[in-house]
């Protein structure tokens, strides 16, 4: 394992080794900071880098959302280079009584990596950017600014070594990490998160500690699906696995599909059928579906042979489909995979990132245990056939396949993060959003939440919930915490927040302890 090359302070004398924080009390403003007025001085003070409204351009490139619908402006962003920055960071910050939210890609869908208001502090990670991998255990060391893309170009230059993960090459691996992080590895190998074995955090009062299943092993369980109430990580250690000399590709075209509401829902259901087939289905395949205004493709990766694929599942899995328009089943290695899902280079800019994008989105998790039925498919795409080739403007539809047989998201206990859906078959992400430089149409908003009521409506009894990782600020608190994490979760997580971060530095408007 790696050692912890930084020292930690002596604020983490407040903590007894292996458990909580207990009576954590506020700093004692008089005693330790009486001569510090604002925040910005209190950073001047410790020699903490930042910038404000009045270091223009700077602030503005790196005030940008990627959701340029939700731009709030943060009051200050700091620019740490070292966690002892982070530290004295959050000790200003409890000092000041000012909010706090890491950044560290920067693609909160509801900006709330911008703080989700006007006026917080955002720590920029973007400097944060070491890969080192361990020989001998297989661990990756990760800098929390690292993006997805370079992760995996990484990772895979130092050994051959790969983890599961988004297909997004400019996610950062902060938020996605610690709240789920779903890739089509995922079935075979587990969420992001599932990697985790440890992380370097600095909590509310500035102390840095290791977390891990050994280590604060409640903070540990915490940070694994909702670290943004908890601490800023600096560091993560993922266990990598070897990644495949190649993977089978199948892309399928099939517009057909769409043209009528009996065929598309036949088609979906005949796909959850097979998803449900452990005759056909093991962990070693994922598909998933993207539906627009006038496509439905179908996409995923067989963790096998090309033989084996041609033989054991192209039939049972294309068999009962429209005839496609085009189809492409090919071996490609890791990268190319992961390159041909994104549709884009895993290259990224590790400065000066500025891809962005204007949309609203909402999710649905479906639940194995209530698969979607035969009426509410039917519902879900007329809706989309009908509704969405008149909607203002573009959307999709992408419906991911998480659970089914020997998945290794579900096989993991639910009681081993606070990530709460390991009973999910599907994950639905419905999202609407407009070309560059045109405004968003508030009917928009409208359209995306008619697509996504047209499926739960017609299911009453489908025990649907949500994913943070699509995060949907339309949600008051209460509700994005019970379809979040379902209340027994919520419960035991708002126990911890008030353990570690009493004075909620770490706040959004959907944090673990907003009303």
């Amino acid at each position: 394992m790696f050692p912890l090359q930084w020292p930690i302070p002596l604020l983490f004398s407040l903590f007894l080794y292996g458990v909580l924080l207990v009576n954590a009390e506020p700093i004692d403003v008089a005693s330790q900071e009486n001569s510090t007025r604002t925040f910005e001085e209190c950073l001047t003070k410790r020699n903490v880098p930042a910038v404000n409204r009045a270091d223009q351009p700077r602030y503005a490139r790196l005030a940008k959302p990627f959701n340029l619908r939700l731009p709030y402006e943060p009051a200050i962003i700091v620019l740490p280079s070292t966690p002892q920055h982070i530290s004295d960071t959050i000790i200003c910050a409890g000092i000041t009584n000012t909010k706090v939210q890491a950044r560290s890609g920067g693609h909160s869908y509801a900006s709330y990596s911008s703080g989700g208001q006007n006026g917080s502090l955002v720590v920029h990670l973007e400097a944060l950017q070491d890969v080192a991998v361990d020989e001998i255990t297989g661990i990756a060391k990760v800098g929390a600014g690292v993006r997805l893309g370079n992760l995996a170009l990484e990772l895979h230059r130092k050994g051959g070594r790969a983890v599961p993960h988004g297909i997004c090459p400019g996610v950062g691996v902060g938020g996605h990490f610690t709240h789920g992080g779903y890739g089509y590895a995922s079935r075979m190998w587990g969420l992001a998160l599932d990697s985790i074995v440890g992380l370097d955090v600095v909590l509310a009062n500035g102390s840095f500690v290791h977390a891990s299943d050994t280590e604060y092993p409640d903070l540990y369980f915490a940070l694994r699906g909702a670290a943004d109430s908890f601490g800023i990580i600096t560091t993560f250690y993922l266990q990598t696995q070897s990644a495949p000399s190649t993977l089978v590709n199948f892309d399928l075209n099939i517009s057909s599909v769409l043209e009528s509401k009996e065929i598309a829902a036949r088609t979906f259901f005949h796909l959850q059928k097979l998803a449900l087939d452990s005759s056909v289905v093991d962990r070693r395949l994922v598909f998933g579906t993207w539906t627009d205004r006038w496509s439905f493709y179908l996409s995923g990766w067989f963790f096998g042979s090309l033989e084996e694929f041609n033989q054991r599942i192209q039939s049972p899995l294309f068999q009962h489909l429209p005839e496609p328009d085009s189809t492409k089943i090919r071996e490609l290695d890791w990268i190319a995979s992961l390159e041909n899902v994104a549709k884009d280079s895993m290259q990224v800019a590790t400065t000066d990132y500025d891809k962005h994008a204007t949309f609203y989105a909402k999710s649905i998790v479906v639940q194995q245990s209530t698969p979607l039925t035969r009426k509410a498919l039917e519902s879900y795409f007329n809706y989309a056939i009908n509704e969405g080739r008149r909607a203002p403007l573009n959307w999709f539809s992408v419906i991911d396949l998480y659970g089914g047989p020997d998945s290794r998201i579900s096989g993991q206990s639910q009681r081993s993060s606070a990530y709460a859906h390991r009973s999910a078959l599907w994950v639905v992400q419905n999202y609407g959003y407009v070309d560059e430089g045109v405004p968003f149409q508030p009917e928009m908003v409208s359209f995306i939440d008619g697509l996504n009521n047209a499926l739960t409506n017609t299911q009453p009894d489908g025990d649907f919930s949500a994913y943070v990782n699509y995060v949907d600020p339309s949600l008051s608190a209460p509700e994005a915490h019970r379809l979040y994490y379902g209340d027994e979760l919520y419960r035991k997580l708002l126990a911890i927040k008030r353990e570690v971060d009493p004075q909620e530095i770490f706040w959004n408007p959907q944090a673990i302890g907003v009303d």
